[in-house]
């Protein structure tokens, strides 16, 4: 299925590569010219459709804080966190690139704490001031427990349009979609010192099916 993000991106899409194809069906002669190009506008059409793909995935267990996207961990350390906390938390990053679903899910249940958008620069995502000096969005979960979960979605050198659907003081489910970020990105999450982690840098992750850590 594609998501709802990318459904009048693939239809227009399909639209302006249809009227090109017949272009140069009815005003090229040659086999040799037409041919290619209408691969390659097939390849292209095809590529967002796979690009905006939706996989349907159940929400999983409790005790655990899953992956929010699928992606590459590329970041795994303690480290300040200025926006929010102003102290010392643990930050595992997830790195999308354009071959990974976009879609962005929440990694725990809880209410929304915060929420705040930061326009800013398009850095290469897994350039490590990319988290601080991108285009980002922060949000908050506070859970039942009252532990608080921070995640941050930021645009890369590609990506340049950050969608969420969070908003302060929403209740959010474990495997609500938290938002949309297109033609690769990355999203950083920030847990409390000394919480289990379960994952390494350089390992691939799917968003709601591998956890990151316990929670």
């Amino acid at each position: 299925m594609i998501h709802k993000e990318g459904r009048r991106i693939s239809i227009m899409l399909f639209i302006i590569l249809a009227i090109l194809d017949i272009a140069i069906i009815l005003f090229t002669g040659p086999l040799l010219v037409q041919v290619p190009v209408i691969i390659a506008s097939l390849l292209l059409w095809l590529f967002i459709l796979r690009f905006f793909r939706d996989p349907k995935r159940k929400a999983p267990v409790e005790g655990f804080v899953y992956a929010p996207a699928d992606g590459r961990v590329v970041v795994i350390e303690n480290t300040t966190e200025s926006e929010y906390f102003k102290d010392e938390r643990i930050q595992v990053s997830v790195f999308m690139s354009v071959w990974n679903v976009h879609i962005n899910w929440y990694p725990v249940q809880g209410n929304l704490s915060y929420y705040q958008y930061h326009p800013g620069k398009y850095l290469i995502a897994n350039h490590p001031k990319s988290s601080t000096l991108n285009e980002r969005n922060t949000l908050v979960i506070k859970t039942a427990d009252g532990t608080e979960y921070l995640i941050r979605q930021i645009a890369g050198a590609v990506a340049r349009r950050i969608i969420s659907y969070a908003t302060t003081g929403k209740s959010v489910k474990l495997g609500d979609e938290m938002g949309f970020i297109r033609f690769g990105s990355r999203v950083d999450i920030f847990l409390p010192v000394g919480t289990e982690i379960l994952v390494k840098p350089g390992q691939q992750v799917r968003g709601l099916i591998t956890p990151l850590a316990k929670s």
